[in-house]
């Protein structure tokens, strides 16, 4: 492992444990996502989210991080990211929940988020979760070895303006990974393409996009954690961990590494240009 930039590069052994804590992360989300239903809380999801990391042999990243209390962020409908679980935010029926989960194997980090209707949900706010995932998919097929960081920040957002009239929140997005949970460089979900640093083998990195039904404004509440849209849309978020490899994005917390779904965003990004 060496750095180049300031942007960390992984060597073969080093993106292996990555994947390693990534597995644990995707796995424990599945187990999120079946757990989500109308009268099951926040914070039971938090406690099925820690026993899941530790059985598998992972360290929830979240808890403690900063002072963050809990092992998962469980966003709820107009909360964009950072909504700290609690047994009091009971979820119901049509609500919308964004699930964010780290784990940490042998110091590495694997990080990804997922947004589940509950229920019946309007079929507007799940358009909303489908394009913000396929946005977050496009962001990887633009990631080529020899290209530029922001190539993936023009994919989200082209991908996010081809898919509605959504917003595109702008002061948070993805980021670096490796042996801390957030490093160089920052990524942003919007922007043109062919500047930053270039992308190289051994690169991490999280792509999350977060959208939003309307105005794409935010604030954070007073409990130092919570962001939710000024407006009170309902916003959707979605994020998987990468690294690049001279095949192309493997996508670290994707079960599947990501093979089910990058072949179509190759060829839908190819559609769009």
């Amino acid at each position: 492992m060496f750095r180049t930039q300031e942007i960390q590069l992984k060597s073969p052994a080093d993106i292996l444990l990555m994947r390693e804590a990534g597995l644990v992360v995707g796995k424990t989300l599945e187990r999120l996502r079946a757990a989500v239903a109308p009268g099951v809380s926040t914070g039971e999801l938090d406690a099925i989210a820690e026993e899941s990391i530790r059985s598998m042999g992972g360290i929830p990243s979240f808890k403690g991080y900063h002072g963050f209390p809990a092992s998962i962020c469980a966003s709820v409908n107009d909360q964009v990211v950072h909504g700290i679980p609690s047994k009091g935010q009971v979820l119901e029926d049509g609500d919308l929940i964004s699930i964010d989960c780290g784990a940490i194997v042998e110091g590495w980090h694997g990080d990804s988020a997922i947004t589940v209707g509950v229920g019946t949900v309007d079929p507007t706010y799940l358009e909303m979760t489908k394009v913000c995932e396929d946005a977050m998919w496009a962001g990887f097929a633009a990631a080529k070895v020899g290209g530029r960081l922001t190539d993936i920040s023009h994919a989200v957002e082209k991908a996010v303006r081809a898919g509605g009239d959504f917003g595109i929140v702008k002061h948070y997005g993805g980021h670096g990974i490796g042996t801390e949970m957030h490093q160089d460089p920052h990524v942003l979900n919007y922007g043109k393409a062919g500047r930053g640093p270039k992308l190289r083998i051994g690169m991490a990195l999280a792509i999350e996009p977060m959208i939003t039904m309307a105005d794409p404004d935010t604030v954070e509440l007073e409990d130092g954690w919570t962001v939710v849209t000024v407006d009170g849309s309902r916003a959707a978020h979605t994020e998987h961990t990468f690294v690049l490899t001279e095949d192309g994005p493997w996508v670290l917390t994707a079960i599947d590494g990501g093979v089910s779904r990058l072949g179509d965003a190759v060829t839908q990004q190819q559609s769009r240009e």
